[in-house]
């Protein structure tokens, strides 16, 4: 299984922006997509999750509000939404599967690459 992250790029800030994780095959045995950043200078950090079996959701609380996780189980594909862009989220978004919702990195064994998010304010 092979994922890959798209949709970044260079953005103002105040408008909307779908990133995009493509699975090369449907992951039957990891059931949970997460998504996580990390901007320069900062540690990675788990935005939100998803399953692909019931599409239970699981959001870190204080971005819930502008992040929308969603999933496509025919185009094998996982979404994250984000409103209102700020420059502070300028970052490289990632892409991650695992076996269940988990708001950690070591809960997602299969990663890819990620795609780079630029707000200009």
């Amino acid at each position: 299984v092979q994922l890959q992250a798209s949709g970044g790029g260079l953005v103002q800030a105040g408008v909307s922006l779908r990133l995009s994780c493509g699975f090369s095959v449907y992951p039957f045995s990891r059931d949970a997509v997460g998504w996580f950043r990390q901007a320069p200078g900062k540690e990675c950090e788990f935005l939100a999750a998803i399953t692909w079996s019931r599409g239970t959701t699981y959001y870190q609380t204080p971005e819930k509000g502008r992040f929308t996780i969603s999933r496509d189980k025919g185009k094998k594909t996982a979404y994250l939404q984000i409103d209102n862009l700020k420059a502070e989220d300028t970052a490289i978004y990632y892409c991650a599967a695992g076996v269940a919702l988990s708001n950690v990195r070591s809960g997602y064994d299969l990663w890819g690459q990620g795609t780079q998010v630029t707000v200009s304010s």
